[in-house]
C-alpha cells in the first residue's frame, strides 16, 4: 500500500466519527430547506427558458434581415458605378477598357470588396472580367450561376430558380427596373449578385433587353459574418453545412420562396435567460446562507472538534502529494488520479488526455541566475498553466522543469494541438522576474487515453516518447504519441550510436556553399556545413541527425570536428572567410574559448578569416557569459555573425551589446519578398538596422535574379544561394577559385557550374 493511501484510510476513519452526528441533524432540515428552494429554482428556470426563447427567434430574425440589408448595401454600391454619366459613356459607347478597370473592377475590388465584376453586353456576352480571388482581369465565359439575374433584369424571368431569393425579400419580380440582387448560391457558395443596367434614361426607356449589364457577386463569407456578428453582438456568427454540427449554438436558414435553404448560419445565442437568473440567484442566496448559518450553529461545536482532529492528517497528505515549491500535485498524485482517469475511460466515460511538458532552456536560468530565481520561475509557470487550463484538469508538476496535464478532450489531432498551442502561447511568453528578462520554451509529449489504453505506466512512456520527438524536431512544438514512435526511438537509439561512431573515425564529411558580394561576381566567403553518409543506410540528412546530436549531447563533439575540418581544408583559400555554425550547447561550454584557440593553433589557419555564426537562442539566459567569450575571441580576430536574425526575438539588446560583424536574414523571409510586401518591408528594415550598426548584411536562399536584384538593391552586402552555388566539397571551391569566370553570375557556363 503507497504512502498516500495510506493517508486516505486514515483522514477517512477520523472524520467518519462526526459524520455521522452531523448527518443526523441536517438531514431533516435539509429536505425541507431543499424543497422551497427547489421550487423557487423551477420558476427561474421556467422564465429563463421562455426568455431564451424569445431572444433566439429575435436573434434568427435580425441575421436575416442584415444579410438582406448587406444584399441591399452591394446593389447601392453597384448603382454609385454603374448608373453614372461616366459609365453610361465609357461601357456603352466608347467600350473604354481602361475606365472599366480603372472606375469600375477596381473601384468595386479596392473600395468594397467585391469578389466579381462582370460587364456583359446586350447578347450576355462577357466584355470584362475582375476577380479578386484570382486577381486576373480579362474576359471569360459567363458563369452560369448568373443567368437568372441577368434574364431577370432584362424581364425573361418571372419565376426565380430554386435556391435563389430577391433583395429585399418582398421585390415584385415583374418590376425590377434597372437595376436587381439576388441572394443565391454561386459556384457552391452563399453570395449577393448585382445586376444594373447600364444607359441613359432614353436607351433605357424601352427596357434592359439590349442594354449592357454590370454584374458584381460578394460572397457572404467570414469576414462579413464577423462584422455582422460584432454588430448583433452575435458570437461565432458563420456559415455551416450540417446544423447536427452546430450543438449548443443557434441555427437558422435563408431560404427561397419555396422553403429551400440557400445558405444556414449558427452562432452562439446570447440567451438572457442567466440574467433573469442572476436577478433572482440572491434571493435562492439568502435561503441557502440561512440553512447554512441554521447548521453552522448546530455543529459549531462538532466541527470544531473535528477540524482540530483533521486539520493535522490534511497537512501530512498535502505534503506527500503536492510539490513544496509550488503547491501543485506530485507525481504520486498524478499517477493516482490518472489510474483514475483510465478507469473512468474504460467504463465509457469521455476520452482524456496527458500533456508531458518539459521546460526548455530552464537549466540555463538555474545556472546563470540561480536556483532563487529558477523557483520563481517555476512558480510563474505554474500560474500560466493553472489559467489556460480548465478548472476540472489536473496540472501537476512532476520534478525539476517537467510538468503534466489530465485533461479531458477531444481525441482528434486538431483538438491536441489546440490545447498545447495554448499551453506553448503561455509558457513561452517572456517573464520579468527580479529584473531579468527571461525567456524559456516549452515541448510537449501527449498521450491519449481512450477504452485501448493501458495502465498508468504505459500511458506516461508514451508521454515520454512523444515528448523525445519533440524535442528532436525542434522543441518549442507538441507531438502526439503513435506507434510507429516505438520504432522510431529505437531507429534513433541507434543512429546516435552510429553517429558518435562516425564522428571519432572521421566518417564525417563537410560541404561548403559560396557566399558571394552583392553583384554575385566574386566569391567572398564560404559557409562549412555538416554531411553524413551513413556506411549501410547512404546519405542521412542533416535534418535528421543534426536534432539527434542536440538531443544527446554529441553536437559537442561534432561542433569540435567541424570547426577543425573547417579550419584545416579552409587554408587552402587564403582569400575566403570561413563561416561555421556553433550550437548553444557548445557555446556555452567553459572551455570554448580555448578549443577554438587550440583548433587555430593546431591548423595553423588565420583567426581573421574564421566567422562563428551564432542563433539568438544561444544568448538567452546566458549574457554576461556570452559576451565574455565573444569579446575574448574577438581579440584574437575571429568574427561573429547572427544567423537567421528576423525568425526569434530579434532583441536589439543583442546587437548592442554583443560584437557581432554580421547579420544573416533568414531564407524564409528571402523567398517571400516576391510575394509578401511585409518580408520586403522586413528586410529593408534588417539591412538599414545593420548599416546603422556597422554591421554586414547577409541574405541566405536566393535563388532567382529577381530575389539577387532586389536584395543588392536593397543595400544587401553579400549573398548566399542555389543562385551562386549548392554547398559542395572542397575540391568544388578551389575549382571555383582557379576558374572564377565559369561561375560568374550570367555566363554561359553558370547553370552548369553551379549545378554541379
Amino acid at each position: 500500500m503507497t504512502t498516500s493511501a495510506r493517508l486516505k484510510i486514515a483522514e477517512d476513519t477520523g472524520r467518519s466519527r462526526w459524520d455521522r452526528a452531523r448527518l443526523r441533524l441536517i438531514v431533516p432540515v435539509g429536505v425541507i430547506a431543499a424543497v422551497a428552494i427547489g421550487c423557487l429554482l423551477y420558476a427561474v428556470m421556467t422564465s429563463a427558458r421562455r426568455a431564451n426563447e424569445v431572444s433566439l427567434t429575435r436573434e434568427q430574425q435580425l441575421v436575416q434581415e442584415e444579410i438582406v440589408a448587406r444584399g441591399v448595401r452591394v446593389l447601392r454600391e453597384v448603382e454609385s458605378v454603374a448608373s453614372t454619366a461616366g459609365a453610361t459613356q465609357a461601357i456603352s459607347v466608347k467600350h473604354d477598357r481602361q475606365w472599366i478597370e480603372r472606375h469600375l473592377g477596381n473601384w468595386l475590388e479596392a473600395f468594397f470588396d467585391h469578389d466579381l465584376v462582370l460587364v456583359v453586353d446586350g447578347s450576355n456576352q462577357v466584355e470584362y472580367a475582375r476577380s479578386r480571388i484570382s486577381g486576373d482581369a480579362g474576359v471569360i465565359d459567363l458563369p452560369t450561376g448568373l443567368s437568372p439575374v441577368l434574364d431577370l433584369l432584362r424581364g425573361r424571368l418571372s419565376v426565380l430558380p430554386s435556391r435563389s431569393m430577391p433583395v429585399p425579400a418582398a421585390k415584385d419580380l415583374r418590376g425590377s427596373g434597372h437595376s436587381v440582387a439576388l441572394i443565391e448560391e454561386f459556384l457552391d457558395r452563399p453570395a449577393i449578385v448585382a445586376a444594373v443596367s447600364v444607359g441613359s434614361d432614353s436607351d433605357l426607356a424601352h427596357g434592359n433587353d439590349s442594354a449592357p449589364i454590370v454584374v458584381s457577386v460578394k460572397y457572404i463569407d467570414d469576414h462579413i459574418l464577423r462584422d455582422i456578428g460584432s454588430r448583433l453582438q452575435l458570437p461565432g456568427l458563420r456559415i455551416i453545412d450540417n446544423p447536427a454540427r452546430a450543438a449548443g449554438q443557434q441555427v437558422t436558414a435563408l431560404t427561397d420562396a419555396q422553403g429551400v435553404a440557400i445558405a444556414r448560419f449558427a452562432w452562439q445565442p446570447m440567451r438572457p435567460g442567466g440574467q433573469i437568473a442572476g436577478i433572482l440567484l440572491p434571493f435562492v442566496a439568502i435561503a441557502i446562507a440561512g440553512f447554512a448559518l441554521l447548521a453552522g450553529l448546530v455543529l459549531r461545536h462538532i466541527r470544531h472538534t473535528g477540524e482540530t482532529i483533521s486539520a493535522g492528517e490534511t497537512q501530512l497528505r498535502h505534503l506527500a502529494l503536492h510539490d513544496p515549491v509550488c503547491g501543485l500535485p506530485n507525481r504520486i498524485y498524478f499517477g493516482e488520479r490518472l489510474e483514475t482517469v483510465i478507469a473512468e475511460v474504460r467504463r465509457g466515460g469521455p476520452s482524456a488526455a496527458v500533456f508531458y511538458i518539459d521546460l526548455d532552456h530552464f537549466k540555463d536560468v538555474n545556472d546563470t541566475l540561480g536556483h532563487h530565481v529558477g523557483d520563481e520561475l517555476i512558480l510563474n509557470v505554474t500560474q500560466r498553466l493553472s489559467h489556460v487550463m480548465r478548472g476540472d484538469d489536473l496540472v501537476a508538476r512532476l520534478g525539476g522543469d517537467e510538468f503534466a496535464v489530465i485533461t479531458s478532450c477531444a481525441s482528434d489531432s486538431y483538438s491536441l494541438q489546440a490545447i498545447a498551442g495554448r499551453i506553448i502561447s503561455a509558457v513561452c511568453a517572456p517573464y520579468a522576474i527580479n529584473g531579468h528578462n527571461i525567456i524559456i520554451g516549452a515541448s510537449i509529449g501527449i498521450a491519449v487515453i481512450d477504452r485501448r489504453a493501458g495502465d498508468a505506466a504505459d500511458i506516461l512512456r508514451y508521454a515520454d516518447m512523444a515528448l523525445y520527438r519533440a524535442k528532436n524536431e525542434g522543441r518549442n512544438r507538441a507531438c502526439i504519441y503513435d506507434a510507429a514512435m516505438d520504432a522510431d526511438l529505437s531507429q534513433r537509439k541507434l543512429l546516435e550510436g552510429d553517429l558518435l561512431h562516425a564522428i571519432r573515425n572521421d566518417g564525417l564529411s563537410a560541404a561548403y556553399q559560396p557566399i558571394v558580394n552583392a553583384s554575385g561576381d566574386t566569391m567572398v566567403a564560404v559557409e562549412a556545413l555538416a554531411r553524413w553518409t551513413h556506411p549501410t543506410a547512404g546519405v542521412i540528412s542533416p535534418a535528421v541527425f543534426i536534432p539527434i546530436a542536440e538531443h544527446s549531447g554529441l553536437i559537442v563533439e561534432l561542433g569540435e570536428w567541424m570547426l577543425r575540418r573547417a579550419c584545416l581544408e579552409g587554408r587552402n583559400w587564403p582569400n575566403l572567410t570561413v563561416a561555421v555554425n556553433v550550437s548553444p550547447l557548445q557555446f556555452r561550454r567553459s572551455d570554448f574559448v580555448d578549443l577554438v584557440e587550440r583548433i587555430l593553433k593546431e591548423t595553423e589557419f588565420d583567426a581573421n578569416r574564421l566567422e562563428l555564426e551564432l542563433t539568438e537562442s544561444t544568448l538567452l539566459g546566458n549574457l554576461e557569459t556570452a559576451e565574455l567569450s565573444m569579446l575574448r575571441l574577438k581579440a584574437i580576430g575571429v568574427r561573429f555573425a547572427l544567423d537567421d536574425f528576423g525568425t526569434g526575438y530579434s532583441s536589439l539588446l543583442y546587437l548592442r551589446r554583443f560584437p557581432f560583424d554580421k547579420l544573416k536574414i533568414d531564407s524564409s523571409f528571402v523567398l517571400s519578398i516576391e510575394t509578401a510586401p511585409d518580408a520586403a518591408a522586413i528586410v529593408h528594415a534588417v539591412v538599414s538596422l545593420g548599416r546603422g550598426l556597422g554591421m554586414r548584411v547577409t541574405a541566405e536562399g536566393v535563388e532567382n535574379a529577381e530575389q539577387h536584384l532586389f536584395l543588392r538593391a536593397a543595400g544587401v552586402h553579400s549573398m548566399q544561394g542555389y543562385r551562386f552555388g549548392r554547398p559542395g566539397p572542397a575540391a568544388d571551391i578551389t575549382a571555383r577559385l582557379a576558374s572564377p569566370d565559369d561561375y560568374r553570375v550570367g555566363s554561359p557556363d553558370q547553370e552548369v557550374a553551379l549545378a554541379s
